[in-house]
């Protein structure tokens, strides 16, 4: 039985506000100095926080408790909500946790900022045990070039999913390039088909889905540098590489014939319920561009969730051109060292060893970051293959508006994004509005 769209709409819309919480914080900084003690705390344990998804959590709690204790090493590990303000709170108060999990790198900035988070060198995290890691990942946790954040788990975004039975009768094939997508966008319409499954709303956060389609077409348009200073506001929204985005998404998802409904129904349709009716005899739709979070009896219905790999098809959002750069974007949970010790450097090790996740894997959405990750442990065909997507990047990019100064990331792109796909306002005043929504400092 699936979940109402009202109960979607709702569990999803708490979390899209957790998320929110970038850095717009406005918390002073501590006047204790960063990087905690010489030796263990003052109980005599390790705390780590973390605000990963349930089933990760509980995964990784239980191999983090399994080798603290072969380390003879004390350690409390909790899941905790909001912990992007959570942290902020206990380090203004002099009282930071051993080790936090954060899910976006904005944060560990404001952290160092502060003084606080301690470098990861080479004797805390040896480089061998990261010599593995998805291209991409290591970057996502570093401030300035240097390493403050070490990526444990990881999600990807540049995914399409489609009805596997369907498709395979269909005779299509997965794209090698983006204008193969917009051929097979035309393919299916031709077919007698509407090609895309396309809903941005989702509460006070309507309007993100559109903010990954421009990031995964800036990122394959401009490449990872120039991807890197959009974000950064040294490339503007109102530039070329930003509009050549918004006119792949205009000619091939938001024309007719290609969402049903309309383009005007875009903004009305959760995001989570987009993909309702990709799933009949005749699909409704026939691709869903969404994270690998969305392989979930919470937005997919229950037969189609149990029968993965009969039932859901999945490809990589395709470069630029055949052979180019393949850039795939998504998140992940960064752990980040806040009081260093003893015992607390032993614990970023083990975060660090390519074998962190074995408990987690079989049961849960996790997916290593490291590419020596034993795929055999994933639950089904299908996480390998969104994987595999990741483990072939060059480089995994971090989701931009996450990023993104909180007025900007979870404000205006949300909202610009969500008048402009309603066709209440042109493009230029889109770009216009989100460039001057930037704060000054």
């Amino acid at each position: 039985m699936r979940l109402t769209a009202t109960r979607r709409r709702a569990a999803f819309a708490a979390t899209a506000a957790a998320l929110a919480l970038t850095t717009t914080g406005c918390l002073g900084s501590s006047d204790d100095g960063g990087g905690g003690g010489e030796s263990g705390g003052d109980d005599g344990e390790v705390e780590i926080l973390a605000t990963t998804d349930p089933l990760v959590f509980d995964g990784l709690k239980a191999k983090v408790e399994e080798e603290a204790e072969a380390a003879g090493i004390n350690v409390n590990m909790q899941r905790v909500d909001n912990i992007n303000q959570l942290i902020l709170t206990r380090i203004q108060a002099g009282d930071p946790p051993d080790i936090a999990v954060i899910p976006q790198p904005g944060v560990i900035k404001q952290i160092v900022d502060r003084g606080e988070g301690v470098e990861l060198t080479d004797d805390i995290v040896p480089s061998d045990l990261i010599a593995d890691m998805t291209p991409g990942t290591l970057e996502a946790g570093q401030i300035d070039g240097t390493q403050y954040g070490l990526m444990i788990s990881m999600n990807v975004k540049s995914l399409v999913f489609y009805n596997k039975q369907a498709w395979e009768e269909a005779g299509y094939e997965a794209p090698e390039t983006l204008d193969d997508l917009a051929a097979l966008t035309e393919q299916i319409k031709s077919d007698g088909g509407t090609p895309w499954c396309f809903g941005i709303e989702s509460g006070t956060a309507t309007g993100w889905p559109a903010t990954d389609w421009f990031e995964d077409l800036i990122m394959r348009y401009g490449g990872a540098d120039v991807y890197n200073e959009w974000i950064a506001n040294e490339v503007k929204f109102d530039s070329d590489v930003v509009r050549q985005a918004a006119d792949f998404l205009e000619t091939n998802v938001l024309a007719e014939g290609s969402v049903p409904g309309g383009r005007d129904s875009i903004a009305s349709v959760a995001f989570g319920d987009a993909e309702d009716t990709m799933w009949d005899d005749e699909p409704g739709c026939w691709m869903f561009k969404q994270g690998n979070f969305v392989v979930s009896a919470d937005f997919m219905p229950q037969d189609v969730v149990d029968n993965v790999d009969e039932r859901i098809g999945v490809f990589g959002f395709p470069p630029a051109e055949a052979g180019g750069e393949n850039p795939v974007m998504g998140g992940g949970d960064l752990a980040t060292l806040l009081e260093d010790n003893e015992d607390s450097r032993a614990m970023m090790e083990i975060l660090a060893n390519v074998d962190l996740g074995t408990t987690a894997a079989p049961d849960s959405s996790f997916i290593s970051p490291h590419t020596e990750f034993d795929t055999s442990l994933y639950p089904s065909d299908l996480t390998r293959q969104i994987a595999d997507v990741a483990y072939q990047a060059d480089p995994f990019l971090f989701d931009g508006s996450d990023q993104m100064p909180g007025e900007v990331g979870a404000g205006s792109f949300w909202k610009e994004m969500t008048a402009w796909i309603s066709d209440q306002q042109d493009l230029d005043t889109t770009l216009t509005n989100i460039d001057d929504s930037w704060p000054s400092s």
